[in-house]
């Protein structure tokens, strides 16, 4: 995938460009070394495997924790009403830059903090909309970063989903009742149902164990179809969701590739990799000085149909080969 403002042929620079780069950043620790704030609503579990595509882009921007850079993580463990008080640590502790990812909550939390330090966010919905910047090309303020648009692709993923099942008379809905987002997401999703005539029939859960009562009353309505948006706590209990549509013969539509490499049916949105990477780039560059007013909030040029193949044959679906053909990336 690629960003407006760092192509793929960038990184292969910044990569060959990290030792001239260095100099700047020893320079930098002969000073105080620089905290970063790390501000997430999720658990180091859940993200554990998207930390290292961070630190790759403060590396990049001549940063390394542990030598001349130190982070404070703090993780709210998908308890968002915690979010506001993690932001406000982070402030009294003076680090030189936020880094807000997991979702809007993190950088809503850190935006109501400090009108000061420097925010750089990773989220999944308009960032305009959502008052975090006055505009994408000019965000203004102490707060920039990525918008990887995941929550914007609902019409697209029902589309894939009605597909590859055209079958599919009703679809489920599974949302947490605890995420601001959730209105936000029926609504676009109900708005995308209608045309395409389908019924949608919501599902809550806000624990594990209320996924698995979600999961046996959508097997008792015989639905056809799920549909599962990112939320933080979905994503950390992706391989709870993925078995409990395989033992329920659930076709399931996800908004990121990590649930279709744990053997979910499909997924459709932005390398998410790609955007935690683009986040570390942007805290390093403010590290290095660049105010966050003068650095555009990145949004994907591209993105990524990822379809596990094992998953479709396991569910007797025959994926039709225009899928296949457009799809990015098919699992065996």
């Amino acid at each position: 995938m690629q960003f407006d403002h760092l192509k793929r042929r960038d990184f292969i620079t910044l990569i060959g460009g990290a030792a001239v780069a260095w100099p700047l950043a020893a320079r930098a620790q002969q000073g105080a070394v620089p905290v970063v704030g790390f501000l997430n609503s999720a658990s180091p579990a859940t993200y554990s495997h998207l930390l290292g595509a961070f630190r790759l882009g403060l590396k990049e921007s001549g940063f390394i924790e542990g030598e001349n850079v130190t982070i404070e993580y703090r993780w709210a463990e998908n308890e968002f009403d915690r979010l506001p008080a993690l932001a406000r640590e982070l402030v009294r502790r003076q680090v030189a830059v936020i880094a807000a990812t997991g979702g809007i909550h993190s950088a809503l939390a850190a935006k109501a903090a400090t009108s000061t330090i420097p925010i750089v966010f990773n989220i999944g919905d308009d960032p305009v909309r959502l008052g975090l910047v006055a505009s994408v090309a000019r965000p203004g303020g102490n707060v920039t970063g990525v918008n990887n648009f995941i929550y914007e692709l609902v019409a697209k993923r029902l589309a894939l989903l009605r597909e590859l099942v055209p079958s599919a008379a009703r679809v489920a809905v599974l949302v947490n009742p605890a995420n601001a987002q959730t209105a936000t997401t029926l609504r676009d999703v109900e708005a995308a149902a209608r045309p395409a005539g389908l019924q949608i029939q919501i599902a809550k859960a806000g624990t594990a164990r209320e996924i698995d009562a979600a999961f046996a009353a959508l097997a008792r309505d015989r639905v056809d179809g799920l549909f599962v948006p990112p939320d933080p706590l979905f994503i950390s209990r992706r391989i709870q969701l993925v078995q409990l549509a395989a033992r329920h013969a659930l076709p399931a539509t996800y908004p990121v590739r990590d649930f279709a490499e744990a053997g979910g049916l499909m997924s459709y949105g932005t390398n998410t990799a790609d955007a935690w990477h683009q986040t570390g780039v942007y805290t390093g560059r403010i590290l290095k000085g660049t105010a966050p007013a003068e650095l555009p909030v990145l949004q994907p040029t591209k993105f990524e149909l990822v379809i596990n193949a094992q998953t479709a044959r396991m569910l007797d679906l025959a994926v039709p080969p225009s899928l296949f053909a457009t799809a990015d990336e098919v699992i065996e």
